[in-house]
């Protein structure tokens, strides 16, 4: 996905030019059914999330039932029908992170940021988001930020956290 669109690049691009570079990838995946999961990532990385009118331009093009799009990106928990901040912060609440403090994590991060699970903020800054697992279980709990892990978090470092990405 990155050779495709890097995130900085897509976010600069125009409507327009996003679904001239869909359209490319379409063609690079013959529009084949097969390849509906991997072109509905490609169209995620390139626009950032699925909205339905994407949904249905992508199975116009293919030749597919929008319902048949739609049931693929609604079953995979990887896809978003919605707009996702800047930074995604994922909370893992998986056993070793739960029992180490990561519910009281998960609290003060809603707090800190007015956000529910599955929600992102107006500034379109942060999206909050739940992981069952980061395989970080011995330096638990930890949260990831984007691509960062950060292990033995608890409610006082989250600020200090958040400060690096205002």
């Amino acid at each position: 996905m990155s050779s495709v669109c890097e995130t900085s690049s897509c976010r600069e691009m125009s409507e327009k030019e996003k679904y001239a570079l869909l359209d490319e990838v379409l063609t690079d995946y013959e529009h084949k059914e097969s390849n509906l999961i991997q072109i509905l990532h490609m169209a995620q990385a390139i626009f950032g999330f699925l909205p339905r009118e994407l949904q249905s331009f992508i199975a116009e093009r293919m030749d597919l039932p929008v319902s048949k799009v739609g049931g693929v990106v609604t079953f995979y928990s990887f896809f978003s029908t919605k707009p996702k901040g800047e930074y995604i912060i994922r909370v893992c609440l998986g056993t070793a992170c739960y029992v180490r403090g990561g519910k009281k994590i998960m609290e003060k991060l809603k707090e800190l940021m007015g956000i529910e699970v599955g929600e992102t903020s107006e500034d379109m800054k942060f999206s909050l988001e739940v992981v069952r697992c980061m395989g970080a279980c011995g330096l638990a709990p930890a949260i990831r930020v984007n691509d960062k892990v950060y292990k033995r978090v608890n409610p006082n470092k989250l600020q200090q956290i958040l400060k690096q990405y205002k």
